[in-house]
């Protein structure tokens, strides 16, 4: 039996886990690097019965799915993932197990993009190691509004942090209600008021057909010029080029995000050198204590599926 751990790019998997009981009946193989050629990909994958993703960095297709004869388990962090083919699965009698989550590591990470883009951290940080000092003046969120794009399970947390720091909520999706909002401490706002009146616009979305692209060039020409887009929900619920045109142009003040279109990021994208962008590599969920649960889950999951492989006495 033969076992694949994908993109695990701090090599961290067998360490925030016990394998040992998969280790006793398989070999297990680590990739720390990541392969998006499709014809790459299948050849790393053809000898492995069963593979561990992490998340949505590998996604499986039909095209991939299909040219994988011995594939016959997929370990998934998290509780749902998009980019594998649930139908091509099932149809070549592929199992697929989820594990644990929780939000709490993107709730924080949301924070912390919102106040070292509100304080300009990096740039601060960064004077001090070239030997300089002060460089801009920083903006308070105190009596600021806060517009969240959905009030789940994040963004109700999202939300909540920011009335501690003093800020109004105001809230938009597709299926919120008042009633929903006003418990959450929000108001309901349409989507076009909420990005007219935010000083900080923070996406907590799902990605579906219905929330793809829906942050483009009409909604970021809504925005104050001192206004902030925070992303830390799915790269492609905002259209990439209408943000990097806003950028470029100061028609919004600054753009933090940790998501993008194409993971890992291009080598020359854009979002590399933008003055006003402060970009995180898609680090929301990569936390130590989440990573255990992960990968705890999916050493348990993929234990007891080899334990039903064994053959029969």
């Amino acid at each position: 039996m033969k076992i694949a751990i994908l993109d695990d790019y701090q090599n961290v998997a067998l360490g925030s886990a016990d394998w040992s009981a998969v280790a006793k009946k398989a070999d297990i193989t680590v990739f720390n690097d990541h392969i998006d050629q499709t014809d790459a990909l299948v050849e790393r994958l053809l000898p492995f019965d069963a593979v561990c993703v992490m998340r949505e960095r590998t996604p499986l297709r039909r095209d991939i799915i299909e040219h994988l004869p011995r594939l016959k388990f997929i370990a998934s962090t998290g509780p749902r993932n998009i980019s594998i083919d649930m139908a091509a699965a099932k149809e070549r009698g592929i199992l697929v197990a989820n594990t644990g989550y929780r939000s709490t590591p993107t709730i924080e990470l949301t924070w912390a993009l919102i106040l070292a883009s509100a304080r300009h951290l990096v740039e601060e940080a960064n004077s001090i190691r070239a030997g300089g000092w002060q460089t801009a003046i920083g903006h308070e969120l105190d009596g600021r509004v806060l517009g969240v794009l959905g009030l789940g399970n994040v963004g109700r947390e999202v939300a909540r942090i920011g009335r501690a720091f003093g800020m109004k909520i105001i809230a938009w999706s597709q299926n919120l209600t008042a009633e929903m909002a006003a418990a959450a401490g929000a108001e309901l706002v349409t989507k076009d008021e909420l990005f007219r009146r935010s000083d900080i616009v923070t996406i907590h979305l799902i990605l579906s057909e219905r929330t793809r692209g829906l942050v483009g060039d009409a909604e970021l020409a809504l925005m104050k010029r001192t206004a902030r887009l925070v992303n830390t929900s799915r790269g492609p619920i905002v259209d990439e080029q209408a943000l990097i045109a806003a950028l470029r142009a100061r028609a919004i003040a600054r753009a933090a995000v940790d998501v993008f279109d194409t993971e890992p990021l291009p080598a020359k994208h854009a979002f590399r050198s933008l003055e006003n962008l402060l970009a995180t590599p898609h680090i929301g969920f990569v936390a130590e204590d989440l990573y255990r649960t992960f990968y705890g889950d999916a050493a348990a999951a993929i234990a007891a599926w080899i334990e039903t492989q064994a053959p029969s006495p």
